[in-house]
């Protein structure tokens, strides 16, 4: 596209899929990426993943397919401002959760204790094999068969053991280097998302309150504008008008600093990108306002007793299953049951990674259960 920067990544030059696959005309190759995302399964189901609150706890509070609109919203925002692929961007904001397991990081921590000694368990890692394996639609390849920069976009994180299996996809963690300008400005975006939205559900919940966020500068500032301006305003109003200002005030930030990063180091191609510090960043004054936002979030709503207790539920609940499940893969159903023959620990793993909150619940009563049907 001519009105792309040098430095974003061009549909035209992708370095390709696994499986070679004719052109999508008139669709770009990011957009035919995004379009398997939309349509993938593990899509669907990020509408009953805990994004903080588990889903029967509340029909309003964010899930993981809410937090990925949100992100992709953030995203394209910041692409089309910079001058990157929209569609690539997007691509990689709907996909960076499809990994993550039921019931949030604690799912995550108790996937990857069970999985020690097989492996272990990375939510990003998980991720890519769900878009390169776990996925099942496609009549000559397993799963989405995405693009190289896609695939690369979405592996945030990755232990050096892992990147050693996964070829150029896994190089920039064994070699130095970053990934393109639009899988940084989507890790940013699902920080911005997250850190502001998760204060809207705190706040919903009444597990943080006003008064607390008060000392926090972030907060505290935009909140003060919105009560000055508008010292009639009611509660719900009052927050959402102070969290829009926030994101607003990250997102203009992380423009212009980002801005300042590439008129510094001026990289001409993406594979430039690559070998530059990372461009997309935030000012060190609003970063260390960011920070002091997510420790308060640490400290007072992920760790809250409330919280907690609802994770020590769900970490016994998905270790119990997984013991189940290895301990006797005939529990499995079908499809998982032919992949245990292969690897059991990974494909239990994998089949409890992709359940939803509510089904894990119902599974575990399947199981467990004397009285409850199968």
């Amino acid at each position: 596209m001519a009105d792309l920067a040098p430095y974003a990544a061009q549909s035209a030059l992708s370095r390709g899929r696994r499986h070679p696959e004719p052109p999508a005309a008139p669709r770009s190759e990011f957009q035919r990426d995004r379009d398997r995302i939309v349509h993938s399964t593990a899509f669907r189901r990020l509408e009953y993943k805990t994004q903080v609150f588990i889903n029967h706890e509340g029909d309003l509070f964010r899930t993981r397919l809410t937090h990925s609109l949100e992100v992709a919203q953030i995203g394209r925002t910041l692409a089309r401002m910079l001058g990157l692929d929209e569609d690539l961007t997007e691509t990689l904001a709907l996909a960076h959760d499809l990994g993550h397991t039921p019931f949030g990081h604690v799912g995550q921590d108790a996937l990857n204790e069970c999985m020690a000694g097989h492996g272990g368990f990375e939510h990003n890692l998980q991720s890519l094999r769900v878009v390169d394996t776990l996925e099942q639609k496609y009549a000559e390849f397993e799963g989405l068969n995405l693009t190289f920069e896609a695939r690369e976009g979405i592996l945030k994180h990755c232990s050096k053991k892992n990147a050693e299996k996964l070829g150029d996809v896994g190089r920039r963690f064994l070699e130095g280097g970053q990934p393109g300008l639009e899988a940084q400005i989507t890790n940013l975006a699902d920080e911005i998302a997250y850190n502001n939205h998760d204060v809207d559900d705190g706040l919903r919940s009444g597990l943080i309150s006003l008064e607390q966020l008060e000392g926090v500068a972030l907060f505290a500032r935009h909140l003060a504008e919105v009560r000055q301006r508008y010292p009639a305003l009611n509660d719900r109003r009052l927050i959402h008008e102070t969290v829009r200002r926030m994101i607003n005030t990250l997102v203009v930030d992380l423009l212009e600093q980002t801005r300042r990063n590439i008129a510094e180091h001026r990289p001409a191609s993406p594979d430039a990108v690559r070998a530059c510090p990372p461009l997309a960043a935030f000012s060190p004054a609003v970063r260390e306002e960011s920070l002091e936002l997510k420790r308060f979030l640490f400290q007072n709503l992920y760790r809250h007793y409330r919280v907690e207790r609802m994770s020590a539920k769900a970490r016994r609940l998905l270790k119990e299953l997984f013991a189940a499940f290895t301990d006797s893969p005939a529990l499995l159903p079908p499809e998982h049951r032919e992949r245990a023959e292969a690897d059991p620990h990974r494909a239990v793993c994998d089949y409890i990674a992709g359940m939803t909150d509510r089904y894990a619940i119902r599974e575990h009563r399947r199981i467990f259960d004397i009285e409850e049907r199968v």
